[in-house]
């Protein structure tokens, strides 16, 4: 079956004073169903407030803009919310069934995107969230005679419970509404700044990439993720690379401009285009990815669906295919001279997997 690899922006699914939601949607972009994948985009203005809600799917959250979020949780099998604080660069894993709400404390707006997989959602390829109030939430969808045996209260208090708060999915706080502070101990420990994080690779010239693993970040095993930070120079280039053990990968454009391929089944170039800010991209399990940087730069961030990815490059010392094979599969390989197989291995070694633009 084809599949249309061509990058994708979000459609706006809700909007309110208090901010808006965006999607991709996965009967646009079928390849999210393929690959069990979703994503999503929470745009919070000032004083905006997502409603506490949960989840069908393991996420992971990278903060795009803003210095004054919030973020509380009441993770599955505790009785305890933690409230976080969030700002740019910020990684928070979210778990599945973990009830979550997001506050914007500060002046300007927060954004946030969601990259997950999404094979236990109840729609392939989408994120489905069930609130806990709101116009959409549970306690409007049960009678008032359930809520009223169930909290011991009159139905005339169960109506006003189920249906005082008419917003959908994001509201605006009134000025003086105040929030929980965030927990210092249970930011450090359950955020992970990777913006600021030393960088797993750097290359003058060639840019830097930070992993995320459990061995790394503890917490985003719960998800059973593992993240990517991908920031290139101008018109570096990062290796063709893919992932050795069934594992996809959703691409979400940060900044800047490039080209990225993509090749697969009987060495297919399934895509080939530029990318701009705001764009996903989905790299099926056992598919080349490789990534060419504008004249601005290119930051990625992705989410790999397993926990301890099996990275394998096609360039480097360490863990290059060509390092690895010996010569003489290279020159049957490749049907050419032993000199130009030794030359050929000789450059895959040096270029590595950032590769600076040539002078």
């Amino acid at each position: 079956m084809e599949f249309d690899f061509t990058p994708k922006f979000s459609q706006k699914i809700s909007e309110s004073d208090g901010g808006a939601y965006y999607s991709w949607s996965s009967s646009e972009f079928p390849l999210l169903r393929e690959c069990k994948v979703g994503a999503g985009k929470l745009v919070l203005q000032p004083r905006g407030f997502a409603l506490p809600h949960y989840a069908d799917s393991y996420k992971v959250a990278y903060v795009l803009q803003g210095s004054d979020g919030l973020v509380g949780m009441v993770l599955p099998n505790t009785a305890k919310e933690v409230v976080l604080k969030l700002r740019k660069g910020n990684v928070i894993p979210v778990p599945m069934g973990a009830v979550s709400w997001w506050f914007n404390d500060g002046d300007s707006e927060l954004h946030v995107v969601f990259l997950g997989e999404t094979s236990k959602a109840y729609v392939p390829g989408e994120f489905s969230y069930i609130f806990l109030t709101g116009a959409l939430g549970i306690l409007g969808g049960l009678s008032p005679e359930f809520v009223s045996r169930v909290y011991d209260m009159s139905k005339d208090d169960a109506n006003k419970l189920a249906n005082s708060l008419t917003g959908v999915l994001i509201v605006r706080l009134q000025e003086g509404k105040s929030m929980p502070k965030p927990e210092e101990y249970n930011t450090k420990k359950l955020v992970f700044d990777i913006d600021a994080a030393l960088p797993d690779i750097g290359v003058k010239n060639g840019g830097i990439v930070t992993t995320l693993t459990e061995a790394k970040f503890p917490f985003i095993g719960q998800v059973e993720l593992s993240s990517n930070l991908v920031k290139l120079d101008a018109k570096a280039m990062c290796s063709p690379m893919y992932t050795a053990d069934s594992a996809a990968q959703v691409i979400y454009v940060v900044k800047g401009s490039g080209k990225i391929q993509i090749v697969g089944i009987n060495g297919k170039r399934v895509l080939d285009m530029e990318v701009k800010p705001g764009q996903l991209l989905v790299v099926p399990r056992f598919f080349v990815v490789a990534k060419l940087a504008g004249g601005d730069g290119l930051e990625c961030f992705s989410v790999i669906t397993d926990k301890q990815p099996v990275l394998k490059v096609l360039a480097g010392e360490v863990s290059s295919v060509w390092e690895a094979l010996s010569p003489s599969v290279l020159e049957a390989s490749l049907n050419v001279s032993a000199e130009f197989a030794q030359l050929f291995k000789s450059k895959a070694r040096v270029t590595g997997i950032l590769v600076p633009p040539k002078n």
